[in-house]
Parts: C-alpha cells; sequence; structure tokens
C-alpha cells in the first residue's frame, strides 16, 4: 500500500534559473530561500533533515538528514514563473505553449461579451479596465508577468462571489491568457481606489493595496485554459480507485472531479488537513499548497515569509509522525517569490525537490538536477503504481 503526499510550497526558489534575466534584468540575482534566511534566520530543523540544505547549503539549514531522505533541485519546465502553470506542469500536463495576452488588447472584445451575457460592462477613464455592473473590476492580473493572467475582482461586502465567479466564467470562454482569476475579497475603501497601471502596460486592481489578502474571507478560484484533466495524476489515481484530496490552493486551480477539496489559505489550517487526508485512506495521493509563502513574497515582506516557513516546519512534523513504510512524501516549489527583490512578481528560479520515503532506509542522497516539475507527477505516478505519460 502507498500514500504519496505532494506538498507545494508556493513560491519557494532556490536561486535564479540561468534563463531569469529574460524577465527582468535584476532577477538574474533571486534567491528566495537564500534572501530569506539571510537575516534573523528561522529554524527549520524539519526541512533541514529533509535535505533543504542539501541543495541550498546554508548556516541555518544543518540539522543532519533523515534516513530515507533524498533532496535535488528541479528546473520549472515551463514559461516565465507562474503559479497555476506550475501546478498543471506538476500534474503532468506541458504548459510549454501557453502565450501571454494583455488586456487592453482585448477590452473590447470582452465587453462585448460580457454585455451579451446580460452585465453593464464600461471602461474605466484612462485605463484598460472594465468596471462591470457597477462593482466587479476587470483587467490584467499586476502580481503576475504582463499577459500571464486576468483578473476579474470585487469586494465581498458589495457582491457575493458567485456573482464574480460568474463574470470570471464569461471572461474565460474568451481569454486567450493561461488563467482568469475569481478574486473576492474586504478591503478598507472602494476597490476602484486600488486600480491603476502596471508595468509593461497592463493596468488592473492592486490587489495587495485592496487590502483583500490582510483581511478574513478571501476567496479565490482559478479558471485555467483548457487543458486534459483526465490525463494528470490525480484524474489517474481517482480513475484507479484512489482517493485524492485536494488542499488549500490546490483544491482552486487542480481539477479532479472525484477529489476531496479542502480550499484553504492558513499555513497551519493547510498543514493540519495534510496530516488528516494522509490518515483516511491506505492508498492515497494528497496534493497541498501553501500559499501564505507566495503572498509574502507578493508584499515583499521577508519577515512574514520567514514565519510562514517557520509554520511549514512545524506542521511537517505530525506529517512526518503519520508516514508508514510505502508512504512517500514530497515536497516542493512551483516557481520563485524573492521578498527582497524590489518589485511584487514571482521570480523564475529553481526550486527544491524533497523526497522522503521511510522504507528507504540507506543513507540520504542527492538527486540528480530535475529539467521540469513533470517529474514529480511522474514519480508519483509510478509509486502509486497507476500509468501516466506527460502530454
Amino acid at each position: 500500500m502507498s500514500r504519496v503526499v505532494i506538498l507545494v510550497i508556493d513560491g519557494l526558489g532556490i536561486g535564479a534559473m540561468p534563463d531569469a534575466a529574460a524577465l527582468r534584468q535584476g532577477d538574474a540575482t533571486a534567491d528566495t530561500l537564500g534572501h530569506v534566511l539571510d537575516v534573523d534566520p528561522p529554524r527549520l530543523p524539519t526541512l533541514a533533515a529533509l535535505g533543504l540544505g542539501l541543495v541550498h547549503p546554508h548556516e541555518s539549514l544543518t540539522e543532519p538528514l533523515i534516513p530515507g531522505a533524498r533532496a535535488g533541485r528541479s528546473a520549472l519546465g515551463y514559461p516565465g514563473a507562474d503559479t497555476f502553470a506550475g501546478h498543471q506542469t506538476m500534474m503532468g500536463t506541458d504548459m510549454n505553449g501557453v502565450l501571454p495576452a494583455l488586456f487592453r488588447d482585448h477590452i473590447d472584445t470582452v465587453a462585448s461579451a460580457l454585455r451579451s451575457a446580460g452585465h453593464e460592462a464600461r471602461p474605466l477613464d484612462g485605463l484598460p479596465v472594465l468596471l462591470v455592473d457597477g462593482r466587479a473590476v476587470v483587467g490584467d492580473n499586476l502580481e503576475a508577468d504582463p499577459g500571464l493572467s486576468w483578473n476579474v475582482s470585487g469586494d465581498l461586502e458589495e457582491m457575493t462571489f458567485d456573482e464574480i465567479l460568474g463574470i470570471a466564467r464569461t471572461v474565460r470562454r474568451i481569454a486567450p491568457t493561461s488563467r482568469v482569476i475569481a478574486v473576492g475579497g474586504r478591503g478598507p475603501e472602494p476597490i476602484l481606489r486600488s486600480v491603476r497601471h502596471g508595468t509593461g502596460g497592463t493596468a488592473g486592481l492592486d490587489t495587495p493595496a485592496s487590502g483583500f489578502y490582510l483581511n478574513d474571507g478571501l476567496q479565490v478560484v482559478h479558471l485555467g485554459v483548457e487543458i486534459d484533466h483526465a490525463a494528470q495524476l490525480p484524474s489517474r489515481a481517482a480513475e484507479a480507485g484512489l482517493p485524492v484530496t485536494l488542499i488549500g490552493k490546490a483544491a482552486d486551480i487542480i481539477v479532479c472531479p472525484p477529489a476531496v477539496r479542502r480550499p484553504a489559505v492558513g499555513t497551519v489550517e493547510v498543514l493540519k488537513e495534510t496530516r488528516t487526508a494522509l490518515t483516511r485512506a491506505s492508498d492515497t495521493l494528497v496534493v497541498a499548497n501553501v500559499q501564505e509563502t507566495d503572498l509574502a513574497g507578493h508584499q515583499q515582506d521577508a519577515p512574514r515569509y520567514r514565519a510562514h516557513l517557520r509554520e511549514v516546519d512545524l506542521g511537517l512534523v505530525p506529517l512526518l509522525e503519520a508516514m508508514e513504510p510505502g508512504d512517500h512524501l514530497i515536497v516542493t516549489g512551483d516557481h520563485g517569490n524573492d521578498p527582497t527583490i524590489g518589485h511584487p512578481f514571482h521570480t523564475r528560479e529553481f526550486v527544491p525537490l524533497l523526497h522522503y520515503d521511510p522504507a528507504n532506509s540507506p543513507a540520504p542522497s542527492a538527486l540528480p538536477d530535475s529539467a521540469t516539475l513533470a517529474n514529480v507527477a511522474r514519480d508519483a505516478a509510478r509509486t502509486l503504481g497507476i500509468p501516466f505519460t506527460e502530454r
């Protein structure tokens, strides 16, 4: 019997990839983990014991490795640095064909589609952004690289999340971007005060400035490009009769209808749900995402990033205690998000691949570099004994 847990620490990069400067020249020096640990490093004994210090040497990561731990690093295997593309790649989809699209180049088409669906839609003065039904803002995602995704955002004091999601679904049907993201939250002032120009010709809601991330009740759904989700790891596992649980942001961006979904934002809650899911069945696949590290990166808040890494480390302790011979834990990232880089975007970095197998008693070892995060799905499928081919 095998149980596989894939834990994604969102935005955990361990050093710039060779082509990182193609996104922004300054990103050639990106090193999310290194820069987070350089000042007042938190104690991360569990991550160190799993091999994090093996792939990113640092004086604070000197804990002896536990038997069964193997550690390496992975290139992303998709263009840019994007959570949606990262997770789809990790689940086995080739995302190399996704192309960027600025909202300003499609605003008229989007407005026409929304009006045909019964909505009011008008551009805001001086900005290539749509105000829909007088309450929702549609424009570029200012936290992503230009053209990767569009946001449909609304204040939950003014409209329901179902209304926001309905608008987003209409936009998704015609959007060429990899993602359309429905965002609902609560802020201290009207969201139009946080709509602005971004970099590279973008414009939209500045979500961190809106206060959505600082208040309870944040709701987010990622609507991605058409993907053969039936060929991905979770659907393959479900087809083989294995229980599948998606936790945190993974529940928003991975499609697997039979899966148990446990949306959560708080790091402590995500780790708790992951530990609980591991005990539900003798054969199971769990995919969990820790989002708060990524949010701290977007807010350029290194102390907050450190605090969430510490929460991850503490939450891993009961998870490891629940693992039995035959189980596998894979801890990785989906891109970088260096909170010291000077901008709020993801950074194109290598990510760690920490693979723990309690039945593997020989000494801990280093893994060769992986060219793509799709190898996560391949390794998990092999462990679970299910067929898998990257598509």
